[in-house]
């Protein structure tokens, strides 16, 4: 049962570890999409303004969150760092309510369930009792 545990939590925390350093190195176009998700919050929420320091840092706690998972140091509060990091992600990432085009509604959706599968995960292992 140990091994099967350790291939899960390797088979869910390595890709944060790859996605989550790409976004900390080259956030990109990541960098308008949190700001467009941004703008509303910060009337209601002291959110500080440099939208590719909130991406690097976000992308940063997922690559760590995922290699601490990856090496069950600590699975529960690893999965709940990465939980807490993929909504913003994903709302801010592939909001395919927002796209006209139904090919790139399509597309962003299929991200968007990937997403919505992959905290499926993450509760589960935040969840497990020892």
């Amino acid at each position: 049962m140990k091994i099967i545990s350790a291939i899960s939590r390797a088979l869910t925390g390595i890709p944060y570890v790859i996605l989550g350093y790409g976004a900390a190195t080259a956030p990109g176009q990541r960098v308008d999409a949190a700001g467009a998700m941004l703008a509303p919050v910060r009337s209601a929420v002291p959110v500080p303004v440099n939208d590719e320091a909130i991406v690097r840092l976000n992308g940063a706690a997922q690559a760590v969150a995922g290699g601490m998972l990856t090496a069950g140091l600590y699975p529960r509060a690893s999965a709940g760092v990465l939980l807490a990091s993929l909504v913003p992600t994903t709302v801010a990432g592939h909001a395919y309510w927002n796209h006209e085009d139904p090919q790139m509604r399509a597309m962003q959706q299929v991200q968007f369930l990937k997403n919505v599968a992959m905290a499926g995960g993450l509760i589960a292992i935040a969840a497990k009792k020892k």
